[in-house]
């Protein structure tokens, strides 16, 4: 049992974020009532996972391979960011406006949504540290005895981090996914 609470808390810490509005569970569930359309509530989850896993995976490779994390070059990083999805906001919006053209006729709109989506999520999760709450689990999980003495050494660990990421991003947006599906639910209710 001593084995399994690791994993437990990894993924106790994954649905933990899955209620939490910032780990975007509204902005799928404004997707989903924007468009009339729990589905694409649901398909809003793919960016929102990858900028997730993106950054915890930067946070547990740190831990794997020992590096410190400077906390002014996370900064910089995010505001980069930041910058990059009201860029893409701006584009998406120039485009959508364009004498001509029929308002969101552009093709790469959407592809600007989810990439704008896609950096929030890694923005979000830097700064709020998502990857940094599972170093206590991620530290008993690759480097514990059982770790030494694996003949993969690091590229074990490494593994094991990786899956580490897995459960606790499948249970963020599991989470996710039944609290924006239940907004749309609700606010579909409420207006009929």
């Amino acid at each position: 049992m001593a084995n399994l609470w690791p994993w437990l808390a990894v993924a106790g810490v994954g649905a933990l974020h899955g209620l939490n509005p910032a780990t975007g569970w509204m902005l799928a569930a404004a997707v989903g009532l924007r468009s009339r359309d729990r589905a694409q509530a649901l398909r809003a989850l793919l960016p929102l996972a990858l900028g997730h896993v993106a950054s915890v995976a930067c946070v547990a490779a740190a831990v794997v391979l020992g590096l410190s994390m400077d906390r002014v070059l996370l900064q910089t990083v995010a505001g980069v960011l930041l910058v990059g999805v009201v860029g893409l906001h701006l584009a998406r919006r120039r485009v959508g406006h364009m004498p001509g053209r029929a308002r969101g006729a552009s093709g790469h709109a959407g592809l600007a949504g989810h990439a704008g989506l896609a950096l929030w999520s890694f923005m979000m999760s830097t700064a709020h540290g998502a990857g940094l709450m599972l170093v206590p689990a991620l530290v008993p999980l690759c480097m514990g005895d059982a770790a030494a003495t694996r003949p993969f050494g690091a590229s074990g660990s490494l593994l094991l981090a990786l899956a580490a990421v897995s459960v606790h991003s499948a249970a963020m947006l599991v989470v996710t996914g039944l609290v924006a599906l239940g907004v749309c639910r609700g606010v579909d209710a409420g207006a009929g």
